[in-house]
């Protein structure tokens, strides 16, 4: 099966078992749902089947007003932007007045967003000076394509700004990898006293900012005077990324790099969505050509890991969302089967895998 059918199928299980309204944590709008919509545009626009894109539009409209306010989301928490992306494309394919008021109110939203010191989002209002590394998905999947779209370059500016902090104070310099969470003030229970970081390397939290490097490259101006940093970054990245990836089943862990310790587990999503980034950092040519590999191997053990049941597909070990905390608070998350975190990040992951492979067959 080629991995856009894998998509596919992926889309109409999770349609078969939800109408649009009532996705999981339905009535809210939040980026679990985003995340999963997102991946469903992705197959909407290789594949032009409108059942897809009708889906998205009937979720969306399930949750907005014509006046152009949401029934229902917390204003002051990065996750709960990240789906109004999703209305670029309905905006384009309806002229719908509405749409385009709520991307301009989330856009003012970001605008006169509670900052750290150092310019950097806030994740939620009521977490003073915490940074963490999902916030750069939430944001900026929609600062980057609103300032592409509308000259916005004041924006490029704000979502650059929060890449420079986020690599520069919370990179580790011996793996290269990312801690989940950063509080500049020190005072968050799992922030160390000195450096203000959290204990751990989330798999998904790291995936959420590659993910998010590569598709915000898309958007950047190649004359913007960040954006060698910004390709920079997401070469370093996924260059160290790559070194904990384990070979036998493909697949990166839930901790990133303590793979041998004990508890620890290999995670679907997180392995999705370095697989994404590393394949399309490849055919984006920020990546080697031999760096492909790593993306084959990724893709073949998320595909060994599902199983198939009467025209459904069904992905294991998806970690719940999850906020900071040690190492215990990680391995001991739940994980579910087609959590939608995992689902659409499978399937943005298929649409990639298949452009890549198809390259590399030439």
């Amino acid at each position: 099966m080629k991995a856009l059918e894998y998509a596919m199928m992926m889309c109409d299980t999770v349609m078969n078992e939800y109408d649009a309204p009532d996705l999981p944590q339905k009535g809210r709008f939040h980026y679990i749902q985003g995340v999963f919509l997102s991946g469903m545009e992705k197959v909407y626009l290789e594949t032009g089947d409108e059942k897809y894109y009708n889906y998205i539009k009937e979720w969306i409209d399930s949750n907005i007003i014509e006046d152009g306010s949401i029934r229902f989301h917390y204003r002051d928490k990065l996750d709960d932007l990240q789906a109004a992306r999703l209305l670029f494309m309905l905006y384009d394919k309806t002229g719908t007045a509405h749409y385009k008021k709520v991307l301009d109110n989330f856009i003012g939203y970001l605008e006169r967003w509670d900052f750290t010191p150092q310019g950097g989002f806030w994740h939620m209002h009521n977490k003073p000076n915490q940074m963490w590394l999902d916030g750069l998905y939430m944001a900026g999947s929609l600062l980057a394509p609103y300032a592409a779209r509308y000259g916005r370059h004041d924006l490029f500016d704000l979502i650059y700004r929060q890449i420079k902090i986020m690599f520069e104070n919370m990179r580790d310099e011996k793996t290269g990898l990312l801690y989940h969470a950063w509080d500049c003030s020190r005072k968050a229970e799992w922030a160390d006293k000195e450096t203000g970081l959290s204990e751990e390397f989330w798999g998904r939290a790291i995936g959420w900012v590659a993910l998010s490097l590569v598709d915000m490259l898309d958007f950047f101006p190649k004359d913007y005077y960040g954006y060698k940093a910004v390709c920079g970054y997401l070469t370093g990245l996924l260059e160290s990324v790559v070194k904990y990836q384990n070979l036998e089943n493909g697949l990166w862990y839930q901790v990133v790099d303590k793979g041998s310790v004990c508890g620890n587990w290999t995670e679907t999503s997180c392995s999705a969505l370095f697989t994404y980034s590393i394949a399309k950092a490849v055919r984006r040519g920020y990546l080697g050509k031999n760096y492909a590999d790593y993306a084959i191997c990724g893709y073949d053990g998320i595909i060994k890991s599902l199983y198939l049941e009467n025209n459904r597909v069904y992905m294991p070990s998806i970690c719940a969302g999850t906020g900071v905390g040690n190492y215990d608070h990680y391995i001991s998350r739940p994980r579910g089967i087609n959590d939608l975190h995992g689902v659409g990040a499978f399937v943005m992951m298929c649409c990639e895998m298949e452009k890549l492979l198809i390259e590399t067959e030439e």
